[in-house]
């Protein structure tokens, strides 16, 4: 299938409004496959407490740790059961143009409504290879570029945004170089979230976002509502820092792959190399959510301090 041929009934406009956009957790069965009854029950909470879109297999979503057959698998999956109720975007960029192509035209051949896309990793390119990379995957729907210099190694600089934004279908920026980088563009017109959930009560009411992208919202969907659409509200943001700084006291997803499995939502299942965080940090998020309140945060039963042998590491998945 030639890109060309990709019909997509989701314009770019329609992703440009999404304010609360989740990096959904993917959940694991003992054999580390994915547990999707798990997967569904956190897709059903996402939306009942108004999250307007969701990014499969992101980073958080673990989607460097799926084979493209899983990650096209789910993408599939999620919006055959709740494509009607949630924008589903689908990570398939890579470091290889090929591969982001070829998986590009997969995820909006199983429907999804747009895709994210990370500049190559690792093996970097130039910045006229940057332009080259992202007009190759553009042309097939609404695409959200993601910066986060911290994990590829390279910024993607405005240069390269400002010509890129050009395409009809370019919806907008993730953005994790902070809110300055981010009133540079919504000055100019192009639609940002904010990549950062602690920064991002400011970068929504004082400097333009659109909204967030959030790994918090995994954990606390209708407090993130909240805060990007019910106005500026600095007590709020106050009231969630110290979850949002736990969530990143080490490479995220660890943090909140422990979280919902001491709440119960998610089977305690790693796939390596991620493992649980030690018992000290485990004990304070119980603290945490007391402070917040167990209401606010998923799931139903008591928040429990798992054991270390409570915890499945699989290495073979």
């Amino acid at each position: 299938m030639r890109s060309l041929e990709v019909k997509n009934r989701t314009s770019a406009e329609e992703i440009k409004s999404l304010r609360l956009i989740t990096a959904i957790k993917t959940p694991y069965l003992p054999d580390g496959r994915f547990d999707l009854e798990a997967y569904d029950r956190l897709m059903n909470i996402q939306i009942m407490n108004g999250a307007e879109g969701v990014i499969v297999g992101g980073t958080t979503g673990e989607g460097h740790l799926m084979s493209w057959d899983e990650h096209i698998m789910l993408i599939g999956h999620t919006i055959n059961c709740f494509g009607e109720s949630v924008k589903v975007i689908g990570n398939t960029g890579s470091n290889s143009t090929r591969e982001a192509i070829h998986a590009t035209e997969q995820g909006f051949a199983v429907g999804m409504h747009a895709a994210l896309h990370i500049n190559p990793y690792y093996g970097k390119t130039s910045l006229e290879g940057l332009v080259s990379h992202f007009e190759a995957v553009l042309s097939m729907g609404p695409t959200i570029i993601y910066n986060v210099p911290s994990r590829t190694g390279q910024d993607i600089p405005p240069a390269v945004i400002h010509t890129i934004a050009q395409s009809a279908n370019m919806a907008g920026v993730k953005e994790c170089m902070g809110n300055g980088r981010i009133k540079e563009y919504t000055d100019k017109g192009v639609v940002v979230w904010s990549g950062n959930d602690d920064q991002c009560h400011d970068a929504r009411w004082g400097y333009g976002a659109t909204g967030v992208i959030s790994v918090t919202s995994n954990l606390a969907p209708g407090l993130m509502r909240e805060l990007m659409l019910g106005g500026k509200n600095t007590s709020l943001n106050a009231k969630l820092l110290p979850l949002i700084e736990w969530l990143f006291c080490e490479p995220n997803p660890i943090a909140l792959n422990t979280a919902l499995a001491q709440l119960g939502v998610v089977r305690p299942i790693f796939r390596l190399p991620y493992v649980p965080l030690p018992l000290a940090r485990r004990v304070e998020f119980v603290n945490i959510v007391k402070e917040l309140g167990r209401e606010n945060i998923v799931g139903d039963g008591d928040v429990q301090v798992l054991d270390d042998d409570d915890f499945i590491l699989v290495g073979r998945y």
